[in-house]
């Protein structure tokens, strides 16, 4: 996506209800949207991670969860549920570390993030926890198709979820999966406006679209996606794409 020369708009959309497992989630939201006063064509539908993973049955009682010694262990050492740490270990491939009730992981999908971005806020029910989809890639490209229902027109999406960030403080919104558009800008090879050839500029443009939107859906405001408009539509890939390779990871 180049730099668009309109005015960038986001409207939340708004009055969806509880998402629960099974939900026809496309279908809601072309409906809020609707009532909202706008259809989802020619733009990019940022929806927050949670309504995916509850429609998709994502959810997990806490009590059903028996844990390990090794969760056992880490529970007793940060303070933290053993059975939270149970989920965290099943949907990690290693961890990176842990400490003071935070364990930074690498999920199955290849993020490296907090608690394997299992969360309970939003959750429906106090002994519960929400897990990230199985394939975010997937999951934004059947949400695309059914919103586009064989029609015409133009559709990104992107499906978002707060992030830490090493060496800073504060949460911001990424994209874990993502449909319809080039989720990098890859500028190498052109030039700036003084005339030098870019060698390193590839912009993360589905985290841009995230964070922005992010703006819009604090976590107690109710707002589960937001409509994106005046921002080109350009290219195809997914988030998988986005994900640095080991023997390129100079911390690793």
């Amino acid at each position: 996506m180049s730099a668009s020369p309109e005015p960038i708009l986001l409207r939340p959309l708004t009055g969806l209800p509880e998402i629960e497992s099974g939900a026809d989630l496309a279908g809601m939201l072309r409906a809020a949207a609707r009532n909202d006063g706008f259809e989802l064509r020619d733009g990019a539908l940022v929806v927050c991670q949670k309504v995916v993973s509850k429609a998709e049955g994502r959810v997990v009682s806490l009590a059903e969860i028996t844990p390990s010694a090794e969760a056992k262990r880490i529970g007793k050492a940060d303070d933290k549920d053993p059975r939270l740490v149970e989920l965290v270990l099943r949907e990690s491939v290693r961890i990176v570390r842990h400490a003071r009730g935070v364990m930074i992981c690498e999920t199955q999908h290849g993020f490296v993030c907090a608690n394997a971005g299992i969360d309970q806020s939003n959750a429906p029910g106090d002994d519960t926890a929400i897990l990230l989809p199985l394939d975010p890639d997937a999951s934004a490209a059947r949400l695309r198709r059914a919103l586009l229902d064989g029609r015409a027109g133009s559709l990104a999406v992107a499906i978002s979820d707060t992030f830490g960030r090493p060496w800073r403080e504060g949460l911001v919104d990424v994209a874990l999966g993502s449909a319809g558009f080039a989720p990098i800008d890859d500028r190498r090879g052109s030039v700036d406006r003084s005339g030098r050839e870019l060698r390193v500029t590839a912009t993360a443009t589905a985290d841009q679209l995230t964070a922005a939107a992010g703006l819009l859906m604090p976590k107690d405001s109710g707002i589960p996606a937001v409509w994106i408009t005046g921002v080109p539509i350009v290219g195809d890939g997914c988030i998988r794409e986005t994900l640095r390779r080991p023997d390129e990871d100079l911390f690793r």
